[in-house]
């Protein structure tokens, strides 16, 4: 077969149905056949016969350069997938023993560290280390679904806004040419989302304390407030933290390489060897307290591989025909990625709105750099680029299935005995608090 050039018109549209087919897969298979989903096998088995077909499509299509293409979008899963890696073995080793009390203002405060941390050591990280503490901080209290639900909205989802390995959006926006420090520029709309949760959080937690005091038998308020002293096992992972935190800003300010980006290579080596570290040098014990397993990373290098295969289709394809879609405006992509990555991945949901912004800029999404380039339009592509990243992260908690940790942090509290909400008792939560703290966010800033 003559192979053509890789354009976006040679693409047809039913070459997005693997995409849309898997992504279907991941929000529905959880509720219609949860047991068999649970399994990788069957996961990995869903995700290599979308993900395999359409690969092979597209080399015996397009021959040399749609070969080029995957193996453009496999070293960007690659790269992805090491950070993610490192960041969960090395917070995986963090242990936070005993617990805070669990007042209103204590568990408040849990929760604005745990936004905080989320940018250090990415939303799953910081949703490892914190979830446990939590759950001991409110075992004495009657009602604790809240607390988790919160823990959901804040610690595992809008808190990780402010640097590209803090939410999976924001890094694969890093590798396509996002200056490392651009998501700093995002501190206004974290501020106003974490601290709006926060505050609704205090006076929600105060209400049912208050009821649960003249409900209950005994002072509930002093039950709160006992609590073990906090220590920290297995501190010296935070010295790698630091050091991922450190290949990362190197590999994109270009550190030894005359200003320019690393290849693809030299910092996936330094992150694995920096996690092979922490794995060989933390107490098993520590691991064992966390319950670490190796089966949500292992489910996300499963699904994420047919994901970055299948979505090459519809990147190029909204690439071209985004204008037709009818959104142009910041506050359109804010709602649009947003509402997706509610019902889907927010990972792939950014970047197939970024593609669009990108293609109406006249940017095709070729090579590492082109939201770089993008970028490079103006305030209004900055203003565009922020909408989509903050729709990305915020919304991510609006379902249990927007957001990686969301359904991994509502395990860990079933088995800590909380009754959490079912899926639409949560939708209940988010549409009640989160949907109007992101219209305040549109006319705030995207309007």
């Amino acid at each position: 077969m003559i192979a053509v050039p890789l354009t976006i018109l040679d693409l047809h549209p039913w070459s997005v149905a693997p995409f849309v087919l898997l992504l279907g897969a991941i929000a529905l298979l959880p509720l219609a056949a949860h047991h068999w989903w649970e399994s990788n096998r069957n996961k990995a088995l869903v995700s290599a016969a979308l993900a395999i077909p359409f690969a092979i499509w597209l080399v015996r299509t397009f021959g040399e350069e749609g070969s080029q293409v995957l193996q453009h979008f496999l070293v960007d899963y690659v790269a992805f997938l090491v950070l993610l890696g490192a960041l969960y073995v090395i917070a995986g080793g963090i242990q936070v023993r005993g617990s805070l009390a669990g007042t209103p203002l204590s568990l408040t405060s849990m929760l604005g560290i745990g936004a905080v941390l989320a940018n250090f050591v990415g939303t799953t990280g910081a949703s490892v280390v914190l979830i446990r503490p939590l759950l001991r901080a409110v075992r004495t209290r009657e009602a604790r679904a809240h607390a988790v639900v919160f823990f959901i909205f804040i610690v595992s989802n809008c808190g990780g806004l402010l640097t590209p390995f803090a939410d999976p959006p924001l890094f694969l926006g890093f590798l396509k040419g996002v200056p490392f420090e651009w998501t700093l520029g995002l501190w206004k709309q974290w501020v106003l989302v974490n601290g709006i949760l926060l505050v609704i959080f205090f006076v929600i937690d105060s209400r049912i304390l208050d009821r649960e005091e003249a409900r209950r038998p005994g002072s509930q308020l002093e039950d709160a407030l006992r609590h073990e002293p906090v220590r920290i096992a297995g501190g010296h992972n935070c010295l790698f933290l630091g050091a991922v935190i450190l290949i990362t800003l190197g590999r994109g300010q270009g550190w030894g390489n005359d200003g320019k980006p690393w290849p693809f290579g030299p910092a996936e080596a330094l992150m694995l060897g920096v996690a092979m570290l922490s794995w060989f040098t933390t107490n098993r014990r520590v691991h064992k307290a966390n319950a670490f397993t190796f089966g949500p990373l292992n489910e996300v290098a499963i699904l994420f591989a047919g994901i970055f295969v299948t979505m090459i289709a519809p990147l190029y394809l909204l690439n071209t025909h985004g204008p037709e879609l009818g959104i142009r405006h910041p506050w359109q992509y804010f709602w649009a990625t947003g509402s997706l990555s509610g019902l889907l991945d927010n990972a792939p949901t950014y970047l197939t709105f970024a593609a669009t912004a990108a293609g109406q800029a006249g940017i095709a999404p070729e090579g590492s750099q082109y939201l770089g380039e993008f970028l490079k339009r103006g305030s209004e592509a900055s203003l565009t680029l922020a909408a989509i990243s903050c729709g990305a992260v915020f919304m991510g908690a609006m379902t249990y299935i927007g957001n990686g940790p969301n359904f991994m942090v509502k395990a860990i509290a079933e088995a800590d005995g909380v009754k959490m909400p079912s899926f639409f008792g949560y939708m209940g939560w988010s549409l009640a608090i989160l949907l109007p703290t992101f219209v305040a966010v549109t006319f705030v800033f995207f309007r």
